[in-house]
């Protein structure tokens, strides 16, 4: 049996592992271990997906907490380390592009564990953003990397990656999404928040680039102003953006948004149930344009650039940046009806994990 070790950190981390896990857990070859870093903590990132998702309660969890990246990077190393000497996992995998994800790969490389990397190959070729350093330095170091789409092919060709190392697998987040759609909509939360299907933006914003600029929110803020004239938007807020908007005195233009509904951050469910209803979402994160893409949703990037292309070649992703004149026309195409043409991405059929799982099947048979 190979004793493997799934890593987690971050909300992101948990879709992913979730089928992957599941799937270990059913197979007489391995011995699978649950890691929860601790790099999201609060109950509603961390403890409430696992209950959604269907996931054990991790073997063992760190409790990192938050902290600049060199903190918690090296919190999550240390605490790893010790970990990983005394498991003696023959494998470990790590999944997206969190401090936790580099951590643990950097640990358990170290220390001659073999590491996986499951979304690997993926390049926003933006140098700024922690993710990307993640990303790039994680694939450096792994054994083996699971692809999601043709642009992790090209990537890591074009870096001189062995091609026996690399497997395209399809997307693990889908997995999630597939198996837990129907379930979402269970979720009552239309209904609490007064919503009606196909009425309302659905909003996340969270990225520093955006949230720690008081001109880059500033300039959102006046977007949403204009947009909550139209349309409904909610927005279950991350606490960056909650208190930047404070630190920046911009809680009067909040105030001033009567079709601005705030909320809490959501669990897995009751989110996907608003994001598979929604009329457009409007976000700077990743795996959200991946998700609109499957489920046909007309989503705008507010980023300059994006490790995912296919969701734009193929699916309903539109770049906008923070650019106000991009963003309410994509908001008006949509208004109006104007088709987001998209096709599903090859191998996002919801057995992404059963296919890397088969891989390190092959490994022991």
């Amino acid at each position: 049996m190979l004793k493997i070790a799934n890593i987690v950190g971050a909300r992101p981390n948990f879709m992913k592992i979730a089928p992957i896990h599941k799937r270990m857990q059913k197979s007489d070859f391995f011995a699978p271990l649950l890691i929860h870093t601790g790099q999201h903590y609060d109950e509603k990132m961390s403890t409430t997906f696992f209950v959604e998702l269907g996931m054990p309660k991790p073997d063992l969890y760190l409790g990192v907490g938050s902290g600049s990246h060199a903190e918690q990077t090296a919190a999550v190393m240390i605490g790893l380390e010790k970990i990983f000497i005394e498991q003696k996992p023959d494998w470990i995998i790590v999944v997206g592009d969190v401090n936790s994800t580099i951590a643990a790969s950097l640990a358990a490389a170290k220390l001659h564990i073999p590491v996986a990397h499951v979304e690997a190959g993926l390049r926003s070729f933006d140098r700024s953003m922690p993710e990307e350093i993640n990303r790039v330095l994680t694939d450096s170091i792994s054994d083996k990397l699971f692809v999601t789409e043709q642009s992790g092919l090209d990537n890591l060709a074009n870096e001189g990656v062995a091609k026996e190392k690399i497997h395209f697998v399809g997307n693990v987040m889908i997995d999630s999404l597939v198996e837990h759609l129907v379930k979402s909509r269970e979720s009552a939360v239309l209904e609490q928040y007064r919503l009606a299907p196909q009425n309302y933006v659905l909003v996340t914003l969270h990225r520093p680039s955006n949230v720690d600029n008081y001109d880059n929110l500033n300039m959102i803020l006046d977007i949403f102003t204009q947009i909550q004239t139209e349309l409904p938007i909610f927005f279950p807020i991350h606490p960056r953006t909650r208190k930047m908007i404070t630190n920046f005195n911009l809680d009067d233009k909040i105030n001033k948004m009567p079709n601005l509904i705030l909320a809490e951050p959501l669990g897995y469910l009751p989110f996907l149930r608003l994001m598979s209803q929604a009329k457009i979402v409007i976000t700077d994160s990743g795996g959200i344009q991946e998700e609109t893409t499957y489920l046909g949703i007309p989503c705008l990037t507010m980023r300059e650039n994006t490790e995912r292309p296919i969701t734009i070649t193929l699916g309903t992703n539109r770049l906008v940046g923070i650019n106000k004149q991009a963003v309410l026309q994509g908001f008006s195409d949509v208004m109006q009806n104007k088709k987001f043409d998209h096709q599903l991405p090859p191998l996002w059929d919801g057995n992404a994990a059963q296919r890397i799982v088969q891989v390190f099947e092959n490994l022991v048979n």
